[in-house]
């Protein structure tokens, strides 16, 4: 993850103190020093939508052998012990499961700050409402376009509408909220309507993340956008975000799943002769190190196997029903996990020479398997050219 408001301005948000610390970088089981990992739970694969690059392939079905209530507190419990910073509360759709209050609010009272991601057509004002009063710390909606272009990629019609409900719902409330915008072929266009739709309907934030090839989002890895449009794209966000701090509107802007964006924000503001801000982004990227999955970052898929991050639901390495979150989280006896926490000398391809590598660490394996058949290969989503990263002969 990427904060395009801290590279660019400093500003400080919760999530900051997890990604850009001097140690972070030196990490192997956690996002701190002395704490685990960002833990993504996946509560539940049902979703009343169907999303066309769902990485769960969920559908609007009950799914049997989810974690029960009393097994989520207890692997709740240990996520406390091990001093896991956060919780975010996943799916399918999170809030159709009968019991996401009760554990939200006991992870929150346990120290461990929940967060939701939803697609916002069940948040209702009572809803929002309740979330706030829990104490949960973010919720983050999808969206992914305007009306017509959201309710395409979520295979349902109305979507865009109750979703917007959603949101104005919880902005009511005062409940911190922002959207989750995935990045593709077909919605690019939309960016600037996107920041636009934040600032009129006053919402706290906003993260775009780059499309990963993993489950129903397998069949869109030719739907991705080109090298040109991820450059594209960012000069967008880079500029909408000067724009709102220039008229004082406090966003927070982050990008998701592609760490070479830190570093073209580092040579974009190279190219422009501005030193001193290229100082200050190579140095919060040197912090942060670039890709963490399996490190700082890690996700439990509704039935309690633990896996590096939610898009690599295809590498297992334990479950929570048998063994502790934290003593999976620590045992390299997994090739991948090891490999993970470990990952630079088994790059291959591009990723293995490119001059960014410690900024980076690789960027998204799981894209570089699904393209090649090799989890070790050069991510394919890299939009950098041979010559930025330091390689001799021509563009990528």
């Amino acid at each position: 993850m990427i904060s395009v408001t801290k590279l660019l301005f400093k500003r400080e948000y919760y999530g900051d103190s997890l990604r850009y610390t001097k140690s972070a970088h030196a990490q192997k089981n956690g996002a701190g020093e002395g704490m685990g990992p960002v833990v993504v739970w996946n509560s539940t694969k049902t979703c009343n939508l169907k999303c066309r690059h769902c990485y769960m392939s969920s559908d609007n079905k009950k799914y049997q052998n989810e974690l029960t209530t009393e097994e989520a507190k207890n692997f709740i419990d240990d996520l406390a012990d091990f001093k896991v910073p956060v919780l975010l509360f996943s799916g399918g759709e999170p809030l159709i499961r009968p019991d996401f209050f009760e554990l939200a609010e006991y992870a929150q009272k346990k120290g461990v700050r929940p967060t939701l991601s939803t697609n916002g057509t069940i948040i209702t004002r009572e809803v929002a409402q309740r979330i706030k009063d829990i104490g949960v710390g973010y919720v983050g909606i999808s969206l992914d376009g305007l009306k017509d272009v959201n309710d395409k990629f979520r295979g349902v019609d109305g979507a865009y509408e109750k979703a917007m409900q959603g949101i104005q719902n919880c902005v009511a409330v005062g409940q911190r909220v922002g959207l989750r915008f995935t990045i593709n072929h077909h919605n690019i266009q939309e960016l600037d309507n996107i920041f636009d739709f934040i600032e009129r309907e006053n919402i706290n934030r906003v993260c775009f993340y780059h499309l990963v090839y993993s489950g129903r989002g397998n069949a869109m890895m030719d739907e991705d956008v080109t090298p040109e449009e991820s450059r594209r794209a960012m000069d967008i966000i880079i500029r909408r975000t000067k724009d709102f701090e220039e008229r004082g509107l406090e966003k927070e802007i982050l990008t998701v799943d592609n760490h070479c964006d830190g570093v073209y924000m580092y040579l974009k503001a190279l190219s422009a002769g501005d030193d001193k801000l290229a100082t200050q982004i190579k140095e919060f990227i040197s912090m942060n190190g670039g890709n963490r999955s399996g490190i700082a970052f890690g996700e439990v898929d509704p039935f309690g196997y633990v896996h590096p991050d939610q898009f690599t639901q295809h590498h297992t390495f334990g479950n929570v029903r048998d063994k502790k979150f934290s003593e999976i989280w620590t045992d390299t006896s997994h090739p991948i996990m090891a490999g993970l926490k470990d990952r630079k000398h088994l790059l291959k391809g591009r990723c293995s020479k490119c001059k960014f590598l410690e900024n980076c660490n690789g960027n998204f394996r799981t894209r570089a398997e699904a393209r090649t058949g090799d989890f070790w290969e050069s991510d394919p989503a890299c939009y950098l050219t041979d010559e930025e990263i330091g390689l001799a002969g021509g563009n990528k």
